[in-house]
C-alpha cells in the first residue's frame, strides 16, 4: 500500500507539472501577412527578366559601337539600359526589405522554439529526478500488490498512462530540438540570401554609375556637333506633336478622375526657387546672345542632376514613362492633367517619382532633374497646355522674379 501511495503521489506531481508546463511548449505565432521565400523568389524572377532585357540592349550597343555618328542612338540605348538597371536596383531593394522582414520573422520563430525547448527540457529533467528519487518503486510490485482484479486493472491503466506520458515528454523534446535546428537553418539561409542581394545591389549601383559616366561623355560628343543639336530640336518638336494627341486621348479616358481633383488657380514654380535660370525660351525666338532663331515647345530650366521637380498644380498623372520611338526625345517624362483644362509636362528627368493614374497635390515631387532623351545637359524641359494647345509657360509666372536667361556663358535678367 505504501508503494501504491508513493506512486500515486508521483503521478499527482507529474500531472501537476503538466498543468504548468504544457507538453508542446509555447506555440509559434503565425502571421498571415508574413513574408515567404516564395515571394522573394518571385522578385528574383522579375530581376532575371530585367537582366535579359539589358542583354538585348547590350547586343544593340555592340552593333553601333564602331559608328562614330551614332552617338545619339548610343545615348538612347544606354539610357534604356540605365532605366533597366534602376528597375533592377528597385527590385533588389524590395528583396532586401523582404529579407529584413523574413529574418525578423525567423529570429522570432527561433526564439520561441528555443523557449519551448527549454521548458520541455526542464519538464524532462524534473521527470528524471522524480524517477531517481522514487527509484525503488516497481511497476510489477504495484501490479502484484493489487487486492483484486478490479484494482489490478486500475493500477495497470495508471502505469500505462505514466509510461505514455514519459514517452510523450521525450518525443516532444526531440521534436522541439528538431524545430530549433530547422529554424536556425532557415534564419541562416535568409541571412545568406540578404547578403547576396546586397552584393548584387552594390554591383548594380557601380554599373549604374559607369553607364551615367558614359552618357556624360556622349553628351560632350553630341554638343560639339551643331548639326546634331539642330536635329535634336526638330525631334523634340515632333515628339511634342505626338504627345499632344496622346495627352488629349488620355484626358478623355481619365476625365472623371481628373475632374474630381480641384486644381489651384495659379501655378507653382516647378523647381526650387533658387533654380531661376532659363536656357531656352518657348516658341520661335532669337537667342539674344547668338542671334540664332529657335522654335521651342516649352521652357528649359537649368538645374543640377536630381534636383526635385514639383507639380505645378494639383491633378492626375496621365503619363509617366521613359519615352519610346519619336517620344524618346523627352526621355523620362511626366504629364499631369488638371481639372481646369490645363496640363503640365516635365521632361528629361533622371528618374520619375510618380506613376500613371496617381493623384498629386501642388508641390508634390513628380521626379528629379536629369538629361535623358534628346538632351545635352541636366535641365528641366517644362511645358504647359491649355485645352490641349501648348502655350508659353512664362505667361503663368509673371510675378516670378528674378528670372535669368543664360547662353554661351553669358547671363542676363529677364524679369
Amino acid at each position: 500500500m505504501r508503494d501504491k501511495r508513493v506512486l500515486r503521489r508521483g503521478l499527482g506531481l507529474i500531472l501537476a507539472l503538466a498543468l504548468f508546463l504544457p507538453l508542446a511548449g509555447p506555440g509559434v505565432v503565425t502571421d498571415s501577412s508574413a513574408v515567404t521565400q516564395a515571394e522573394i523568389d518571385a522578385l528574383k524572377g522579375d530581376a532575371s527578366a530585367l537582366a535579359s532585357q539589358r542583354k538585348d540592349i547590350q547586343n544593340k550597343l555592340k552593333e553601333i559601337q564602331a559608328d562614330k555618328d551614332a552617338a545619339i542612338s548610343k545615348k538612347e540605348l544606354i539610357e534604356q539600359q540605365i532605366n533597366l538597371i534602376q528597375q533592377e536596383i528597385n527590385n533588389i531593394n524590395q528583396q532586401i526589405a523582404m529579407y529584413d522582414a523574413l529574418i525578423d520573422q525567423k529570429a522570432e520563430e527561433l526564439a520561441q522554439a528555443e523557449a519551448a525547448e527549454a521548458a520541455q527540457f526542464e519538464l524532462f529533467c524534473k521527470r528524471i529526478r522524480f524517477m531517481e528519487e522514487e527509484g525503488e518503486v516497481s511497476y510489477w510490485a504495484v501490479l502484484f500488490s493489487s487486492s483484486s482484479f478490479s484494482e489490478l486493472l486500475d493500477n495497470y491503466m495508471m502505469i500505462e498512462e505514466i509510461i505514455q506520458y514519459d514517452n510523450q515528454v521525450m518525443d516532444e523534446l526531440v521534436a522541439l530540438q528538431g524545430r530549433v535546428s530547422a529554424d536556425k537553418a532557415a534564419l541562416e539561409e535568409a541571412q545568406a540570401g540578404q547578403e547576396e542581394a546586397k552584393r548584387q545591389q552594390q554591383a548594380a549601383q557601380n554599373e549604374l554609375k559607369a553607364q551615367e559616366d558614359e552618357v556624360e561623355k556622349l553628351i560632350s560628343e553630341i554638343s560639339a556637333q551643331e548639326d546634331q543639336l539642330e536635329a535634336m530640336e526638330k525631334e523634340l518638336i515632333a515628339a511634342a506633336n505626338s504627345v499632344d494627341a496622346e495627352i488629349k486621348r488620355l484626358e478623355r479616358e481619365m476625365a472623371s478622375q481628373i475632374s474630381s481633383v480641384v486644381s489651384e488657380s495659379g501655378f507653382r514654380w516647378p523647381l526650387p526657387a533658387s533654380n531661376n535660370v532659363l536656357t531656352s525660351f518657348y516658341g520661335s525666338r532669337k537667342d539674344p546672345f547668338t542671334g540664332t532663331a529657335r522654335n521651342h515647345t516649352g521652357i528649359d530650366l537649368s538645374a543640377a542632376r536630381n534636383t526635385p521637380i514639383y507639380a505645378a498644380k494639383s491633378g492626375v498623372v496621365t503619363t509617366s514613362v521613359y519615352g519610346s520611338g519619336a517620344n524618346w526625345a523627352y526621355g523620362n517624362y511626366v504629364v499631369v492633367s488638371h481639372s481646369d483644362g490645363t496640363s503640365t509636362l516635365y521632361a528629361h528627368m533622371n528618374s520619375r517619382n510618380v506613376s500613371k493614374g496617381q493623384t498629386v497635390k501642388q508641390g508634390d515631387v513628380v521626379g528629379y532633374v536629369g538629361t535623358t532623351g534628346r538632351s545635352t545637359g541636366n535641365h528641366l524641359h517644362f511645358e504647359v497646355r491649355v485645352n490641349g494647345s501648348r502655350v508659353d509657360p512664362l505667361d503663368f509666372f509673371k510675378d516670378k522674379s528674378p528670372l535669368y536667361y543664360s547662353s554661351k556663358g553669358r547671363r542676363e535678367q529677364i524679369q
